[in-house]
């Protein structure tokens, strides 16, 4: 397929390009249909709900609020009145309104003033929903009730419907975390071109699944927050699977092969791996499922379907772009070097990633340690996790939302702005009305009028919608009063929906959790064919996990630099949160967890060598995580600037836990772990291992140059480090074997931690040489057995080994002339 899709470029160009137009033309014809659907099944609030809707059947539209306050009189007075009534005239007058209720209206009115007089406010109900009314309608009312304000005389809004125009311009998070990921693909790769297919990639998978999912919003319940989640973690996982995939093909061209191979192979080997990831994040977003809870129907069609075309893009759409740019993808630097020396073995590594793999291999068991006290000590504040609802009370203290809360809460009580409603349909209620009178923390109730044999008692609690009171004054109301009174009644409004949907959430948590884990689990120890591995993957997930939340928790519920950060007000966890969160955190870790082990298993696999498996694979492998979790850290911060409490907190969470995830986890805590269990990490029972499917993550490269021949016997490999006399790693060295005849059977070049890896056919003895300048030739016999040969190689300058300079005059120099050819040196 990679191949077809290189070499019929401009078609799998112009089918994307179609696809993205044709996606957002259907979905501008269509607009959106999103939907909050919040209430369970089988829960008290969900009752009340259904009950009031058979009550009050035409209740749809959204109710928004303009508030006032003087500083001095009364609201009351005619200069008040004579600015705010004709305000809220023009207000009623305008199309999509549907009533505006004054407080100067009548008896009923009165009770919209606060007993001070200093605060009143009217409700303004529009005729859709909030998602529905014209942005530019909303922005007319703001105008119009601001023309009221003068010296002394404070008018704000509140609402749904007002906190959209309030957010900042569409695309604003989306475009910052762009930038930031192309600042630092530039800065990884140094090439403009091979900067712009990960963005290009990630535009044409994201584009495509925000306008499939916006049409799919008309035939199920999406909710509004879907989209930006979708966005969050597509441009998260696009970039980063185009960015292992670009990373493979680059080191293909330095190693001379050409462009259509090179890509052919980076698809064969990356792609793989990036199928397999791709389809461990769906897994676990599809594990949301199993919470059963509606609201999370939408996020997940959204995302799964955002992440799938992501995947879809990095293996059709890339290769094809891999296929106009040609050698462009290498800087320009890299393409006059590999122009005037030939190939050059593979895209350099990083010295200071060899370094840190070699100090982790020293003292894995302290630096185990130092990762794990830290990860515990930023996992405590979860132990006072509470899950509830955010509200315009969050908001930040300079939006008219916000002011809007507080100027209810200081004239009508805190618990005004988030009234409880008791449902019954029994008939009479005077006993229920005078029992919730009675209760603690209730500061008003009034019974409305019957409607279809449904009555609903307004109660307006002392305290907070986010307070832990309220709370249990819903508790108090269902498990005593409400039975004391003798009637069946439900407990509902926007508090105690909220409460139920936390109650549920925390309730089958535990269960989606062990879903998510126990696939993680299997899919890793297919991969892997070990028991160690998947486990420790599994128990550093949960980690993790226990972190990020506790940074969560110290941020938004206790407010640790929330003014610093603009963030609002400090209140409850988002309820969804976990679920949403637990799903992708799993699914990126695991792809982090395929990427870190699949090199360590590659490495074990020819040497048997655990120690060498785990330095390598970091090694190797370390630069491009951490790329890859630094890309996704800066996407996910700038959902900050989303202007969603929810998308914000999502963001946060997710970018600390990406980077608790690589530079701790991956990079420090699970290779010293894994130095530590030795070979214990490969162990699976021979019974487990004949039963379990193979499943290869990454396709093996074809070896260069010509077949090794075969001799009688397995075949094996030869690994060591190439040093200098004063012990350095050697960069670069031209690591050769030759047959005792002087055919060559295998060449690489060491990496930047001086190791090194050559293939053998089979047992016997053979001629290992290692050249590197300045620091001269070396040159060995060597006897393979049965099993990997570790041989290290000392380069000192201008010097050879006695016995091999005595013995193989003539070979050696036969082989040192093969090393310098090889390096590009006459």
């Amino acid at each position: 397929m990679a191949r077809w899709c290189y070499r019929h470029r401009l078609l799998v160009l112009l089918l994307w390009v179609v696809s993205l137009l044709g996606a957002g033309v259907g979905a501008s014809a269509g607009g959106t249909a999103y939907a909050n659907v919040f209430s369970l099944p089988d829960t008290d609030s969900k009752t009340a709900y259904d009950l009031m809707e058979q009550a009050f059947p035409k209740a749809a539209g959204d109710t928004d609020t303009v508030v006032w306050k003087v500083d001095e009189g009364s609201v009351r007075d005619t200069s008040v009145r004579s600015r705010i009534e004709p305000a809220l005239a023009e207000i009623g007058r305008m199309p999509g309104v549907g009533a505006v209720s004054s407080p100067y209206a009548g008896a009923r009115g009165a009770a919209q003033i606060s007993r001070d007089g200093t605060i009143a406010y009217a409700q303004l109900t529009f005729t859709e929903r909030a998602n529905a009314v014209p942005k530019q309608l909303v922005q007319d009312v703001v105008d119009t009730a601001r023309t009221a304000e003068r010296g002394g005389l404070r008018v704000e809004l509140g609402g749904q419907a007002i906190t959209r125009i309030q957010q900042p311009p569409a695309g604003l998070s989306e475009l910052v975390g762009l930038a930031a990921a192309a600042l630092v693909l530039f800065l990884a790769f140094g090439s403009l071109f091979a900067m712009l297919l990960p963005i290009a990639v990630a535009v044409f998978g994201v584009g495509i699944g925000l306008f499939s999912t916006q049409v799919i919003s008309h035939v199920t319940d999406v909710p509004d927050i879907a989209p930006l989640l979708a966005s969050l973690i597509g441009l998260g996982v696009g970039i980063d699977y185009a960015l292992f995939i670009v990373t493979r093909h680059r080191r293909g061209l330095l190693r001379g092969l050409e462009p259509e191979e090179s890509a052919v192979t980076a698809l064969n080997t990356s792609g793989r791996a990036v199928l397999f990831a791709g389809g461990t994040v769906c897994i676990a977003l599809a594990g949301m499922l199993v919470t059963n809870l509606r609201f999370l129907d939408g996020v997940v069609i959204g995302t799964s379907l955002t992440v799938v075309l992501s995947v879809l893009a990095a293996v059709t759409l890339l290769p094809a772009l891999l296929g106009f740019l040609g050698p462009r993808v290498l800087s320009r630097r890299q393409r006059r070097r590999l122009a005037a020396r030939g190939p050059s073995g593979e895209e350099r590594a990083s010295t200071l990633a060899a370094r840190w793999s070699g100090t982790v291999q020293k003292r894995p068991g302290w630096i185990a340690g130092l990762a794990l006290v830290v990860m515990v000590l930023l996992a405590l504040p979860v132990l006072s996790l509470r899950l509830g609802a955010t509200d315009q009370g969050n908001d930040d203290a300079s939006t008219t939302t916000r002011r809007a809360y507080d100027l209810l809460a200081e004239g009508f009580g805190p618990g005004f702005n988030g009234p409880l409603q008791v449902v019954s349909a029994d008939g009479d209620t005077t006993a229920l009305v005078k029992g919730i009178e009675e209760t603690r923390g209730v500061a008003r109730v009034a019974a409305l009028p019957s409607a279809h044999g449904v009555t609903v008692i307004q109660v307006v609690p002392t305290t907070s919608p986010q307070s832990e009171q309220t709370d249990r004054l819903i508790d108090t109301l269902r498990d005593e009063v409400i039975p004391e009174a003798g009637v069946r009644a439900h407990v509902g409004g926007v508090t105690a929906v909220s409460k139920d949907f936390a109650s549920v959430t925390g309730d089958r948590l535990p269960y989606f959790v062990a879903t998510i884990v126990g696939l993680g689990f299997l899919l890793l120890l297919v991969a892997f064919r070990s028991l160690l591995v998947p486990l420790t993957a599994a128990v550093m997930n949960l980690v993790a996990a226990a972190a990020s939340f506790g940074v969560l928790v110290a941020i938004y519920q206790w407010g640790w630099g929330l003014d610093l950060l603009g963030l609002g007000k400090e209140g409850p966890i988002q309820a969804f949160l976990p679920v949403i969160m637990l799903s992708l955190l799993f699914g990126l870790s695991m792809d982090y967890q395929v990427f870190l082990v699949s090199r360590m298993h590659e490495e074990w696999v020819h040497t048997r060598d655990n120690t060498r498996a785990v330095r390598v694979g970091l090694a190797e492998t370390s630069r491009v995580i951490n790329s890859a979790a630094l890309i996704m850290v800066c996407v996910f911060l700038a959902f900050v600037l989303s202007g969603n409490q929810g998308a914000a907190m999502a963001g946060v969470g997710l970018a600390a836990a990406v980077a608790l995830d690589a530079f701790v986890l991956r990079t420090a805590l699970v290779p010293a772990a894994m130095h530590l269990f030795g070979r214990a990490n490969w162990w699976l029972p021979a019974r487990l291992e004949r039963r379990l499917p193979h499943l290869a993550v990454e396709a093996r490269e074809e070896p260069e140059g010509a077949p090794v021949p075969r001799q009688p016997g397995p075949a094996s490999v030869i690994h060591g480090f190439v040093r200098t006399g004063e012990g350095e790693p050697v960069h670069g060295a031209a690591v050769t074997l030759l047959s005792k005849g002087g055919r060559q059977l295998d060449r690489v070049t060491s990496l930047a931690d001086g190791s090194y890896i050559v293939a053998v056919p089979g047992p016997g003895t053979y001629l290992l040489a290692a050249t590197a300048s300045p620091h001269g030739s070396r040159a060995h016999h060597v006897v393979v057995t049965d099993g990997p040969l570790v041989h290290d190689v000392e380069l000192t300058e201008d010097e050879m080994d006695e016995e091999d300079e005595v013995d193989e005059v003539d070979e050696v120099d036969e082989v040192d002339e093969v090393s310098q050819s090889a390096l590009g040196r006459p």
